[in-house]
Parts: C-alpha cells; structure tokens; sequence
C-alpha cells in the first residue's frame, strides 16, 4: 500500500485525526509542568500555593486528553481551539473557586469583584517579590499569581506537546525554571537540570518518531552525549549570568508579614515613608500588626486564631472599667506598605473607612485580610487608653491570657538564669518585668550588624542565648530575650510585630499632629497580660522607643511620649545578609542556626498529583481487563464471537492493524505466518467463529451448539500470548496501559441466527 501524504504547515501532523499517542502526550505535558514548577520550590514557601499549582496541572492535563479524544474526527484548528477554551474555562472556575470564593456567585462563577481582586493581588504580589527575599511567604497574592501565571503556561505546553512541537514546549519549560535561580542567583540545582535534559530528549523523541522525515533509527551514544552536553553547559553557564534588579517590579514599596524577620528590612539602605498618621493624642501610638505567642523551643508562631466581621467590633474589653482613661482617635493612611494586615493602635475599638474584606482577630485585636492589601487603604482608629498606676499594676498578677503551656526544659541554662538574677530583688510581677526592661536598655547596646557579624540572627532559644552573652542586637533580639525570658518567670508573654509612632512632621490636620513613618522603623516588642488589666507592652530595646512606665497614685503615667520625642536608632544600616531565619510564620517545623533552610515541596499535591496520574493511567488498563475477562469468561462456555472480538481487539492494542475485510481463515493464515501463532489454536477459533456464523440456526442445532461447544477460552489464551511475545515491550507496555482497543470503534460480529 502506498504512503498517503499528507500536507505541510503548522497542522501538518494533525490532519489525520488520530487517538492513538494523545494519552502519552498528555503525561508528558504535565511532566513537563512539573519540570517547570520545581525550581519554585525552594524560593516560596510550602503551603498552598503548590497544591493549587499541582491541581492545575492535573485537570488542565487530563481535560486536554479527553477533550482530544472526543473531537478526534474533528478539524485540527477547531479541536485545538475548543482544547484551549474548555482548559481556559476549567481554570478559572478552579483558581476562582480555591483562591476568591467569596467574591464568586456559587462560589466558582467570577464576578466584576473577583476580577478587581485578582488585580490587586497580582499588584500585592509585584511588591512582595520585589521586596521579599526567599523563601517567600506563601500569601493568598503569590497564589493568585502563581495560579494565574502556571495556568497559562501548562496550557501553553499542553497545546504545544500534543502538536509535538519540541524545541518550543522545551525553550518554555527551560525559561520558566530557569528564572527563579537565575533572578534569586541559587545555586545549581543538578537535579533539576538533569530532569530538564530527560524531558528534551523525551520531546525530541515524541516528535522525531511522527516525523516522517526523520530517521527511523537513532544513535544510542548521540542521544546521552547530547543530554550530557546540555546539562554540563547549562550548570556552568545559569549561575554566571548577570542580574539585575531591574528585572523585578519597579517601586521601593515594603512588605510585612506575621514574622519577625526583620533584619533585612531594617538593613535596606533607602529607608521610605511607609505610612503617615495624624492623632488628637498628645503622642503617636506604636501601630501593631501581628502578635506571636507560642513558641516551640525554636521559632515564635504567629496567632491564628478565630476572626470576625469588622461590623462586630473587636470583643470585649481585657481590663477594668476604672482604668479606662479618654478614647484616642487615629487616622492612618497606608502608602508604600503591602500587607494582609492593617496597622492599628492597641487596644482598637472601633475602625472606619475600609471596605468589606477585613476582619478582626479579637484575641489581640488585629485586622487581616485574605483578599485585600493594606497599600493605599486610608482609615481612622479609635482607640482606649488603659492607664493604671502603679500600685494597681504592682497589685495585679502576670497571668491569663490564654497562653499556650510551652516546654522550656530545653532552653540553655543561661537564660533562666539570667532571668533569675536580674530579678532577684524585684517583689511584684510588674517590678521584675521593669527590671529587665531596664537591665536591657542600660546593658545592651542596639545593632543590626552584630547579630550578622556573630551569627545569630534569630529568635531561637541558642540565638538568645548567644545574644545574652554579645549584648548587642536589634529589636528582635531584645523582645525575643525578653519574652523568653519572661516566660521562665512564668508569665503569659507575645511578641507584636509593628511600627514605631514615626517621626513628627510640620504638618497638620486641624488639631492634629500628622508623623511620618518610615520603613527603618519596623519594630518588635514584647507583651505580657496583666489579670484585669489586659496586655501590657514593655520596649527592652535600647535607645528605641519610649520605655514602659507607670505613676503612683493619682498621677498617672503612660507608655509614649510626646510630640518628636521618640528616639530613632543611631547604627547606619548595613546590606549584610542574614544567614539564619528568624521566623518561620507557616511551617513551625522549620529549624533555625546555621544555612538557611529550604522549604521543601508540599507533598499532599505531590502526592494528590501522582495518584490522580496513576487513576487517569490505570482507568483503562482497568477497563479494558474487565472486558478481557468477561470475553474469556464467555469464551470459556463456548462463545466463538466473543473469542474473536478479543482476538481482533488484542491485535488492535498491539499495534498489528487487522483489517475487517479478511476472511477468518486469511487472518489466521496471516497470524500464523508472520506472527508465529499457533496453527492448531487458530485453527479452533476459526471453526467455532466460521460453525457459528454459517451453520444452520434451527432450534435444534442451537441446543446441540450449546450441548457440544467446546472450551476457545484455552486455544485463545495460548494465541494471545503468542502475539504479545511477537512484539517489542514498548508495544506491549502501550497495549496494557493505553489499549488503542478502548478509542476505535469495531464491527459487529454477524452470526446467524
């Protein structure tokens, strides 16, 4: 017969719809995905941004197999149109559905408001990763970004590996993994590049094999020299290339998450305005974000606990009735800061001016968002001021607050010791907590070098330790010896990640004092809770802030100061690097000392992903058994159609291409000679299929039929097995996995009846 040939252009390989290889193709694109994804994996970290991404991968995947599968006989340009639109619609509905529900009808259905949320989160993600060093927090911004951006690109080469476009999918797959090392300048990822090199010559494979100009052998030696090369060039070549910061989004906006790794905010070397208030104060408020109360012997954890609508309010007051003091009233507006946090003053009561999307955690009265930035919100605060005195203060314990029970036998000793002895001639709680307060802001002296410089950049009990014996850190290191400290003392203690109140500016709003704050001024400080009173803030940090202080009897005292009198830090910022981790606010697992430790990739996708590969793989390998055995079940009592059904479906599986023109006999003969076959085996089939098809159909020749059929289930498996040795692995492991058998339609057989 000869070759039919079929035209040239972008389609060519497309012309003759086909079913056969699209299972195959469509494994190798979300291989290809995955390829792609890896070296996102140590610069974000684990969370559920890999787990949306991997959903994304195996629906845009298995959709475009099915979607092929069932426009087979369609026009290539059409089939591949209604691909892309069905993978384009899916993926909405899904990253709508898992990242915005509450801005969707029925949850999955995009509104006007879904879309202006994407936008400001992809702008909140531009700011992150401009400002941010890795790994990154997994935020609801770099999902959306993440999502959005994966989405078109598993489409991209879905559509170009099933048109076995090689040198494209594999330029796509190469440029979006190699961008992370290349912008975060990491190093080498070996393992990657070695999986990058299998993927090209698996798509140079994939397409040379329908190529009809190609060669019809290939070079064992070519082909491991070639991925050899590659890799070799590619390991030498990513990690020199030039960076530049350019690259990245344009803008000197600041991102703060629940964390206290600050070190390298504090360190950045154009200190901006962040934000700007006005207060009818007579001193600005330090302004909260978070508070991290639990600490698992390594690393302090943000809270997390329950919120509410911020229509509720913020609970219910901590302290007595008798010590409220004045409401204070605070505007802020938010101008280079990116954050799922407001900045508010402590203990906020009411807040107007932002729209719906934030709520109130009222167990430390923050307000956080999962759909809204903080950049650009302008809103007004108004606030208690809780102001006992000392002799009510002295008469209350250091407890409640519903604090976790932490293990501390395992902190060095020297910081219960420390504790102890600093204290040692303090009688009230609050006493011993204006002690070490004290002792930290004469004894130490404030640096953001020195925790570089000695290698303790951190939080962690060793870090404390080795701070207690340097004397000298930034504010992360006071509040965290502070609270560590406290708490061996057994006092309910957190840590609040903030801002400084700013710096008072010539500008006025009526009465008000309008400050600037700047981004140098991002600040940590510890909070311990008072019975009946609430929690109390206390500033260790030496030269910063404005220490905590309360008056005897009728005189009152305060925690601020007034206008322009708060102090700024004198230590000029340094662009040394931080090599240990301060806080890890998702994953509490993640250890602190020494490298930086790399997130590792989540495994629930990972392992979602590979079982749902596994199902769309073994799906018809099931199917197509249950129908194998059903047929030799039949087989078994004599049923020669069914024998014969199995016979051509088998031959269909493996590749052999029988034609439903040939006579019984002809397939036989044909099977017999060229494939090795079993001429006694197929010569029972074929009696039993030609007996059934010809012979007379009288009620008394079908009950002799039945009485008299002998077992084709025996001579059936022996043909079977025949064939299967006759051909290479390849197409038996394609015939089991991927039974074309299942795709094609197949003639009835015609018996007389």
């Amino acid at each position: 017969m000869s070759r039919v040939e079929t035209p040239t252009g972008a389609w060519a390989m497309d012309v003759e719809p086909s079913r056969e290889g699209i299972v195959g193709r469509s494994l190798l694109a979300a291989f290809a995905s995955v390829v792609a994804l890896w070296p996102y994996v140590p610069v974000v970290q684990a969370g559920q941004w890999s787990l949306i991404v991997g959903t994304l991968i195996f629906i845009v995947t298995l959709i475009g197999a099915i979607v092929r599968v069932l426009m087979a006989d369609r026009s290539a340009p059409a089939r591949t149109l209604t691909t892309v639109l069905v993978q384009l619609a899916a993926s909405v509905f899904l990253l709508t559905a898992m990242l915005l529900p509450q801005t969707a009808l029925l949850g999955i259905l995009p509104t006007p408001a879904t879309a202006t949320a994407f936008t400001e989160l992809a702008v909140q993600a531009g700011v992150e990763v401009y400002n941010g060093s890795a790994p990154l927090e997994d935020t609801l911004a770099l999902r959306t970004v993440f999502g959005t951006a994966f989405a078109v690109v598993i489409i991209l080469i879905d559509v170009l590996i099933a048109h076995r476009r090689a040198l494209p999918a594999a330029a796509l797959v190469t440029v979006v993994g190699a961008l992370p090392i290349i912008i975060t300048l990491g190093d080498a990822n070996v393992v990657w590049f070695v999986a990058l090199a299998a993927l090209i010559l698996m798509l140079l494979r994939s397409s040379a094999g329908h190529d009809r100009h190609s060669a019809r052998r290939t070079s064992t030696v070519v082909m491991a020299g070639v991925g050899v090369g590659a890799i070799a060039l590619t390991v030498v070549v990513a990690p020199i290339l030039p960076v530049s910061a350019s690259w990245m989004v344009p803008g000197s906006g600041v991102t703060v998450d629940a964390s206290l790794r600050l070190g390298d905010d504090l360190r950045r070397p154009n200190p901006t305005q962040v934000m700007s208030l006005a207060t009818t104060a007579e001193t600005a408020p330090y302004l909260r974000i978070a508070t991290l109360s639990r600490f698992n012997g390594e690393v302090w954890r943000p809270d997390r606990d329950e919120t509410q609508s911020l229509s509720d309010g913020f609970g219910d007051p901590e302290w007595s009735d008798e010590l409220a003091g004045d409401d204070r009233r605070t505007s802020i507006r938010v101008l280079g800061l990116s954050s799922s946090r407001l900045p508010v003053p402590y203990p906020a009561e009411r807040l107007v001016g932002v729209s719906t999307g934030w709520e109130v955690m009222p167990s430390n009265r923050t307000v956080v968002s999962e759909a809204v930035d903080a950049s650009g919100r302008d809103y007004t605060v108004t606030s208690a001021l809780v102001r006992p005195t000392f002799e009510q203060i002295a008469a209350s314990r250091a407890a409640g607050g519903d604090q976790t029970v932490d293990d501390l036998s395992e902190l060095p000793a020297i910081i219960p010791q420390t504790a102890a002895d600093v204290t040692a001639d303090s009688a009230s709680d609050y006493e011993k907590l204006i002690a070490l307060q004290n002792w930290f802001r004469s004894e130490f002296e404030y640096s953001i070098d020195t925790p570089v410089e000695e290698d303790f950049d951190g939080t962690g009990a060793e870090a404390v330790a080795t701070f207690l014996e340097v004397r000298s850190g930034y504010c992360v290191h006071f509040a965290g010896a502070f609270a560590l400290m406290a708490k061996t003392l057994g006092m309910p203690v957190r840590i609040v990640v903030g801002y400084l109140p700013g710096e008072l500016t010539d500008e006025k709003r009526g009465d008000d004092y309008v400050y600037a704050v700047m981004s140098d001024q991002l600040h940590a400080w510890p909070e311990v809770h008072f019975e009946g009173i609430g929690w109390v803030p206390f500033e260790p940090t030496a030269t910063l802030g404005t220490p905590t202080a309360f008056a005897r009897g009728e005189t009152t005292g305060g925690t601020g100061s007034g206008p322009g009198q708060t102090p700024t830090p004198t230590t000029a910022p340094s662009a040394a690097p931080s090599d240990v981790p301060t806080i890890a606010p998702e994953n509490p697992d993640e250890a602190l000392g020494g490298d930086v430790v790399r997130q590792r990739l989540d495994p629930t996708p990972v392992l979602l992903t590979v079982a749902g590969a596994l199902v769309v793989l073994l799906l018809p390998l099931l199917a197509r058994s249950l129908r194998r055995a059903a047929r030799m079940g039949r087989a078994r009592g004599g049923d020669a159609a069914s024998a014969w059904l199995e016979l051509r479906d088998t031959m269909v599986d493996l590749g052999l291409n029988p034609s439903d023109a040939q006579s019984p006999r002809v397939r036989a003969a044909e099977l017999a000679t060229e494939r090795g076959a079993d001429p006694e085996s197929l010569g029972a089939l074929v009696r039993a299929i030609e007996r059934a098809s010809y012979a007379p159909a009288s009620s008394g020749t079908r009950s002799r039929r039945a009485r008299d059929a002998e077992d084709l289930a025996e001579p059936l498996h022996r043909v079977l097995k025949e064939l299967r040795g006759s051909v290479d692995a390849r197409s038996r492991f394609v015939a089991l996995c991927a039974p074309r058998s299942l795709f094609v339609a197949r003639p009835a057989v015609q018996l007389s009846v």
